[in-house]
């Protein structure tokens, strides 16, 4: 059987649905339910360079009417007032510009945000093992906000200014129609040098996220393993590889810096105020139009300074806005090798497995990682066969690098199988609904993670409904309610995180209490009381011995106590079952078994 093929592990409720075929499409996707506030910017901008440029020509009127033979200043007051109500009236519909912008900018970061998440539970374990995580933090955070950047002050100055541009084309043809040609060649050039700018400009943009995000991996990584490089004295060699991805971070900016600096808006801007001044003084010796038209005219010539300066650093803010948003949809569009079947079956889990013909290999470059000691694309795990009544208690041993932990990973579908199938009371894996296969069925690994949450936080993770009665039931049972009630807060007590405030046997046994109260069908042990001492391990073995009854059971271990009470031994060796039975009957017929306790 093949499994159904979809974007998502999870397909988590949306309340929009966004268009992923590009990164423009997907931002106009996400700026939509909110039009009301683009027409909002729109109007606001258009009123705000309207009113701006209705100052000079009003400064013109004012200048003609006092270079009269007998001036007329009762024209002044009027003017004046004029001017003053409309810069009002232009600065609330800046403030209107301006805060809807913001509005927008927040909304899309929020939006995105949410998406992004809602995306990222999604994906499969496949993708989260591929996906450095310093990376991720870095598109989730950063780039998200450059992408708020991007709107505002981005697009918020760019509509602003595009309006300044359009203003001399009503203003000036009242003066005489040829005064459009200095305008006219201008925004020509600009938007000419503009086109080659953004050209030039987004992939060294796309270089500066892209490095940043490296550099982002790399301090994840340092500091996720900072007890491994302090134990081996490594600090100086760390600091000096997160130099170098500082520095490449530094030169991408400063090669961005650089391109600013040569953009050639600043020149046409000095271009056109000289031509079109030389142009309005000559058409005044001409006759044709009066000095206050002049004084007008260079005014709003001068409404052409907002765009330029603008245009420095606002494109480059949409560009890196664009390069974010590109990299969050990236994400985003990743596709993941689960689905969570939401057809799928929902009823109680008995607890049968069986292993039908399995083979599994980890997608390159995650089999790498994972099995180091094996070629890329060489299977894991190959031919697996094996039944499992409901209620039977399994011990899973072998060498490390035996596949043992893979085998466990395939029956809660944190990965599929390449070939075969896992059959949960008799119906394939991938027919149950994710969920509900899930819900049933309780892993507890080695490396224990807690959240930096409360104690009783911690152990309710799994059912965040129980009552404070089943929360200690389940510590008592997993032998952690004695050592929770010697903290001063008791389950109040928060955990740091990773629990890096418990030791290890404290951390398991809060783990196994997390199982236990979440009474699962299926229960697999990986390897879970490696770091409990002898004395604890009787008593978490005596709580593992009765939560095991009515549930399937499987235990991953080296440990000969745990081994001997199982009711079925699969001896693992290099991805394939080499023997299977009881631990007497292996100890007589299997060498591969009984090298393992000799050894």
């Amino acid at each position: 059987m093949s499994s159904i093929s979809l974007p998502a592990e999870f397909t988590l409720k949306r309340k929009n649905t966004y268009n992923h075929t590009s990164a423009t499409k997907w931002i106009i996707s996400h700026a939509r339910p909110y039009s009301w506030i683009m027409v909002m910017l729109v109007v606001g901008a258009i009123g705000n360079a309207a009113l701006a440029a209705y100052v000079p020509v009003l400064t013109g009127s004012a200048f003609n009417a006092m270079i009269q033979i007998n001036p007329d200043t009762t024209v002044l007051l009027p003017l004046a007032l004029t001017i003053g109500i409309s810069q009002i009236i232009r600065g609330v519909l800046q403030l209107g510009r301006n805060f809807g912008a913001e509005l927008m900018a927040q909304y899309l970061e929020r939006d995105i945000r949410d998406e992004l998440y809602l995306s990222l539970l999604g994906k499969s374990m496949t993708f989260h093992n591929l996906q450095p995580v310093g990376d991720t933090m870095a598109r989730a955070t950063n780039d998200v906000r450059e992408v708020n950047f991007m709107f505002n002050p981005g697009v918020n100055l760019v509509v602003g200014s595009f309006m300044f541009i359009v203003m001399p084309f009503f203003a000036a043809p009242q003066y005489h129609p040829s005064l459009l040609i200095t305008p006219a060649i201008f925004t020509i050039f600009y938007f000419v040098a503009l086109a080659r700018y953004l050209k030039t400009l987004s992939p060294i943009t796309d270089e500066v996220r892209a490095t940043f995000g490296d550099m982002n991996t790399h301090l994840s990584e340092s500091l996720d393993g900072v007890e491994v490089m302090k134990g081996a004295a490594q600090e100086g060699a760390e600091v000096d590889r997160f130099v170098s991805n500082a520095r490449r971070v530094r030169d991408a900016f400063v090669r961005q810096g650089d391109l600013e600096g040569r953009y050639v808006a600043m020149l046409l801007l000095g271009t056109a105020y000289a031509g079109g001044l030389v142009h309005a003084l000559l058409l005044f010796r001409a006759g044709t139009i009066d000095l206050g038209a002049v004084i007008a005219y260079f005014g709003l010539l001068r409404l052409l300074e907002f765009p330029t300066f603008t245009s420095t650093w606002a494109y480059s803010q949409i560009s890196s806005g664009m390069s974010s948003a590109r990299r969050i949809l990236e994400l985003i569009n990743s596709e993941t090798r689960l689905d969570q079947n939401a057809s799928g079956l929902t009823s109680g889990m008995r607890g049968e497995v069986e292993f039908r013909n399995v083979s599994f290999h980890y997608p390159s470059p995650l089999g790498r990682g994972m099995r180091e000691a094996q070629g890329e694309g060489e299977s894991v795990i190959e031919n697996i066969s094996f039944k499992i009544k409901q209620g039977q208690t399994v011990a899973i041993v072998g060498q490390t690098g035996a596949g043992k932990t893979s085998l466990a990973k395939l029956i809660n579908r944190t990965y599929d199988v390449t070939t075969g199938q896992v059959l949960i009371d008799g119906v394939d894996a991938r027919e149950w609904n994710l969920a509900a296969l899930r819900s049933q069925i309780s892993i507890i690994e080695q490396d224990i993670f807690l959240f930096s949450r409360s104690l009783s936080n911690n152990i309710a993770f799994g059912k965040p409904d129980a009552t404070k009665e089943e929360i200690t039931a389940a510590s008592v049972a997993s032998q952690a309610h004695d050592f929770i009630l010697e903290f001063d807060q008791q389950y109040d007590t928060v955990v740091g995180e990773r629990g890096v405030t418990l030791s290890g046997g404290q951390r398991q046994r809060i783990a196994l209490a997390r199982a236990f109260l979440t009474d699962p069908r299926i229960l697999v042990l990986d390897d879970s009381t490696s770091a409990i001492d002898s004395a604890t391990e009787d008593k978490i073995q005596r709580a593992i011995s009765n939560a095991a009854r009515g549930r399937t059971t499987f235990i991953i271990t080296h440990r000969l106590s745990q081994i001997r009470w199982a009711d079925l031994i699969i001896v693992m060796r290099k991805g394939r079952i080499a023997a299977i039975g009881t631990h007497d009957d292996l100890m007589k017929t299997s060498e591969a078994y009984s090298r393992i306790f000799r050894e």
